[in-house]
């Protein structure tokens, strides 16, 4: 497998998994089929629809081609009809999340670094298309969105796209560079919220 498909195929990944995480929310506030599909699209497509948009690749991607669109309603489609089997899983959000955040920001620093961004520009992009989706699925559910206020989640998407960014400038192959920082960010976000990692909060506040 060559890293662009690998890349790829982590993008399609990573949509699935954001579309689920914004079909369960939508679940959860009781939203009607539409209202689920509409969650999961927006939480899948939105990041990669800021980057592109940012990069100058205009239409995004999403609006070039129906697979992002199709995968991520057919994950809301999925949540519609096996919600509960999906649900069987210990807090299926938040995992789904993870791993979307993830797969996100290694995919967003990747295509950065491709149109010629340099390093501090390229994760600030990867970090935006891995917390994009989930911003717009939380306020969209009337929520405040995870990035503001929970357990290291931003700061996980940072570490996975500058690690990413650092390893291919020093040499690392591409393959194993995308492995390990799409696997640091899923293991940094899923170890906050198992051990209760907070960042420094106002003490006045």
């Amino acid at each position: 497998m060559t890293a662009t498909l690998l890349i790829a195929t982590l993008d399609v990944l990573g949509t699935f998994a954001f579309g689920l995480s914004g079909a369960l929310v939508a679940v959860r506030r009781k939203l009607d089929l539409f209202g689920i599909v509409v969650l999961a699209v927006a939480t899948g497509v939105a990041g990669g629809m800021v980057r592109d948009i940012l990069l100058g690749d205009t239409p995004p991607a999403a609006l070039r081609t129906l697979t992002p669109l199709g995968v991520a309603a057919g994950a809301g489609l999925c949540v519609f009809f096996l919600g509960p089997v999906i649900n069987r899983l210990r807090r299926p959000v938040m995992v789904l999340d993870a791993l979307g955040l993830g797969v996100f920001c290694v995919a967003g620093c990747h295509k950065a670094l491709e149109f010629g961004l340099a390093i501090p520009g390229a994760v600030l992009l990867g970090v935006m298309t891995a917390v994009g989706g989930g911003m717009l699925r939380d306020m969209l559910a009337a929520e405040v969105p995870r990035v503001l206020h929970e357990e290291v989640y931003a700061l996980a998407a940072l570490a996975g796209a500058l690690t990413y960014a650092v390893a291919l400038r020093s040499g690392m192959p591409a393959i194993p560079a995308t492995v390990v920082a799409a696997l640091l960010a899923v293991a940094l976000r899923l170890a906050s919220v198992r051990f209760g990692w907070r960042l420094p909060r106002a003490p006045w506040g």
